[in-house]
């Protein structure tokens, strides 16, 4: 798979719980470093996200840019409980899998949620 392709199907994995293809678009070792946390390996990776999906209702993808293994996404987290939260992310993809993941957002509205 191309990075976009393997890049726009963890965000659907993500967004219907579907916890077992997100995990098998994600390297043994992969990084992620975000707002709020990071993950050392893909277990840890899937945790992270078990937990956000507590409370994110949506994720809306306003737009996506490949450079060639890197994929930048520009989206909204929604929750029931605040105003849609923007958020960047970036994917490193070697081999067809995500081998780095970097999010920033701003964590002051997110934070209580996350409890």
């Amino acid at each position: 798979m191309d990075a976009h392709t393997v890049a726009a199907k963890r965000f659907e994995s993500w967004k219907s719980h579907d916890f077992s293809t997100f995990r098998s678009l994600l390297a043994d070792d992969v990084t992620f470093v975000g707002s709020m946390g990071t993950a050392g390996n893909a277990e840890e990776c899937v945790e992270g996200i078990k937990g956000m999906s507590r409370f994110v209702t949506d994720i809306v993808i306003h737009k996506m840019w490949v450079d060639g293994p890197d994929v930048i996404t520009w989206y909204e987290l929604h929750t029931a409980h605040i105003e849609p939260l923007p958020t960047v992310n970036w994917n490193h993809i070697e081999n067809g899998n995500v081998t780095r993941i970097r999010a920033t957002f701003d964590p002051r509205l997110i934070a209580p949620l996350s409890r």
